[in-house]
């Protein structure tokens, strides 16, 4: 309703006849923040009015008297010093009313900054056949008036230069370009910015559609246990559909985190496979983890693509440990065999380091290890369970109690 405001003012110059009743100069002003403003407004001498008995309101509140200057009996004027920023984009409401509080004029005041420079224009392509482009307003952004935005684009060498004209995107700072684009030839791409202060205009990006593709997050990602691996996950996931028809290579991402913490971890060396092994994690515990898609060489492009988001969150939990499980202290056979199993726990340690991500051939050995470390484990506690077994301790009872026939008497 304030930016209506404004309009209305208008109303109050002509009551019945065409006869103004009053005016304000300057009507509309448009200035710089910190500045100074003496505004006039004279009434006419038909109407019988004395500016003595006027006073002055900005935005719904009276400004005090001393700010005040008689210029005449019709025409009273307010000085205004060091200019705050408007309140409102449709700018601020300085009101002259009759002793009896009637809107004799208005004029709205447009207080702000100019446009600085868009910086950080970046677009993408989410088929190949259309654009998407968002920037950031230079400086802190805010002039407290009205700034238009205009995406502005044209092929490099020919062509005329063209507007976008979708806006509507939901997202401050974006514009959308849906069809008639070009392949195969760079376009040069900038931002102009105005407002009735002044204009600024960004720096030229220049780009040709196959290098900024991106696509849909990959879709049906699933995590699963890898057996009784209590410190490895499997991730699989689809494609993205929409590029499916296009010739290109995918480079993927994976990225993962505990359920009780915000830090994620991140796998680079995914390459174009669908599936990875995560090694290394805690046992007994749930991961969130997500995937992400760069499409590489579009139509032969050499330059790399732009990563979509991340894909929905998807979860898994490892296996609880069999050793925590167990929660025995008593020591363990085979005990002479600990200087052996110390060197191959720094050895396969250094092999659990390396398996990290989704390189196959430490992943392997490190399975291969694992399996012949839960066999041991299976079988000494096989063998423990025979020797603390009823029968066992029987017959050590008959065995002590029996005297040898070399020392009977």
């Amino acid at each position: 309703m304030l930016s209506l405001l404004c309009l209305m003012l208008f109303v109050a110059r002509v009551f019945s006849s065409s006869t103004p009743v009053a005016g304000i100069f300057p009507q509309d002003p448009a200035l710089r923040m910190g500045s100074s403003l003496t505004a006039t407004c004279t009434v006419s001498p038909e109407r019988g009015l004395h500016a003595n008995t006027m006073y002055w309101t900005l935005n719904g509140k009276r400004l005090p008297s001393s700010t005040y200057d008689l210029l005449s009996p019709n025409c009273l004027s307010v000085t205004l010093h060091h200019l705050n920023g408007s309140q409102q984009q449709s700018g601020d409401n300085l009101v002259c009313h009759s002793g009896d509080g009637h809107v004799l004029a208005g004029s709205c005041l447009y207080v702000g900054m100019p446009p600085e420079k868009p910086v950080n224009l970046t677009c993408w392509s989410r088929n190949t056949k259309d654009l998407s482009c968002k920037w950031t307003p230079g400086g802190r952004g805010e002039t407290f008036i009205k700034t238009k935005y205009t995406l502005k684009y044209k092929l490099r060498w020919y062509g005329r230069e063209r507007e976008c004209e979708d806006y509507s995107t939901g997202q401050r700072y974006t514009c959308y370009i849906p069809r008639d684009l070009a392949l195969f030839t760079p376009y040069e791409i900038w931002v102009e910015a105005s407002n009735q202060l002044g204009t600024a205009t960004s720096d030229v990006i220049t780009l040709d559609i196959l290098d900024v593709v991106t696509t849909d997050p990959p879709d049906n990602v699933h995590v699963s246990r890898v057996g009784e691996l209590e410190d490895q996950l499997t991730v699989r996931w689809g494609s993205p559909p929409a590029l499916k028809d296009f010739l290109f290579q995918a480079k993927y991402q994976i990225r993962y985190r505990l359920e009780d913490s915000t830090e994620w971890k991140v796998v680079d060396d995914v390459g174009n496979q669908t599936s990875c092994r995560l090694a290394g994690l805690r046992a007994g515990t749930v991961y969130f983890v997500q995937v992400r898609c760069n499409p590489v060489g579009i139509y032969g492009s050499r330059k790399a693509g732009i990563w979509s988001d991340w894909s929905h969150p998807s979860a898994a939990s490892t296996p609880h440990s069999e050793r925590l499980q167990s929660g025995s202290c008593e020591p363990k056979p085979g005990e002479q065999n600990s200087t052996l199993r110390r060197e191959l726990k720094q050895f396969f340690g250094w092999v659990r380091k390396h398996a990290y991500g989704c390189s196959g051939m430490s992943i392997k050995l490190y399975d291969q290890w694992r399996v012949w470390l839960q066999k041991s484990h299976k079988t000494r506690n096989q063998l423990v369970s025979q020797h603390n077994s009823p029968q066992m301790a029987a017959r050590r009872t008959e065995f002590t109690a029996k005297p040898h026939p070399l020392y009977a008497p």
